[in-house]
C-alpha cells in the first residue's frame, strides 16, 4: 500500500512542432515495466526545477532543448522502489522544447523514446491527470 506522504519529483514534457504544424510530444519507457511516460526524475540539488526536469531527458531520452520555468501541471503515480515498497509522487510537468535528440545517450539501452501526436501519446500513458497535461498543452506563442 502506498503511503499518504507525497514525494516530489521534476519531469519533462519534450515537444516539437511537426512537419504538418501539429504538436509532436516525446515519451520514454520506464526501466522496469516498459510503461510509456514523461522523463523524470527527484529534485537535484543546486537546480532548479525546470532544470532539473530537463536534465532527466537528457538522461532519459537524449533530448537537448530549452525548458519553461513555469510548470502546466503535475500527476501523482506510486512508484515502486528498490526494496519493493511502493511510495507515492507527485511530478511537476515542465515543457521542454526539443532542439535535438542525441543519438547515444546515458540510459539509450535501457529506455526506448518515441514522438507522438497528443491525443495519442495521452492514450498511451496511465495517469489520468498527465493524459490531461498531454491531450490540453499548447506552446505559447512565439514558442512553438
Amino acid at each position: 500500500m502506498a503511503s499518504s506522504k507525497r514525494n516530489k519529483q521534476y519531469g519533462a514534457l519534450p515537444y516539437r512542432i511537426g512537419q504538418d504544424g501539429e504538436i509532436e510530444v516525446l515519451l520514454v519507457t520506464t526501466r522496469g515495466t516498459g510503461r510509456w511516460i514523461v522523463p523524470k526524475g527527484w529534485p537535484m540539488r543546486l537546480l532548479p526545477p525546470h532544470k532539473a526536469a530537463a536534465r532527466e531527458a537528457f538522461e532519459e531520452a537524449g533530448v537537448i532543448g530549452k525548458p519553461r520555468r513555469k510548470a502546466v501541471g503535475s500527476f501523482d503515480y506510486d512508484k515502486l522502489t528498490d526494496d519493493g515498497s511502493m511510495i507515492r509522487c507527485t511530478v511537476r510537468v515542465f515543457p521542454l522544447k526539443v532542439e535535438r535528440l542525441e543519438e547515444n545517450w546515458r540510459e539509450a539501452l535501457q529506455r526506448r523514446r518515441q514522438w507522438f501526436g497528443r491525443s495519442e501519446a495521452a492514450d498511451l500513458v496511465e495517469e489520468p491527470e498527465l493524459k490531461d497535461i498531454l491531450r490540453s498543452y499548447s506552446p505559447p506563442s512565439g514558442n512553438g
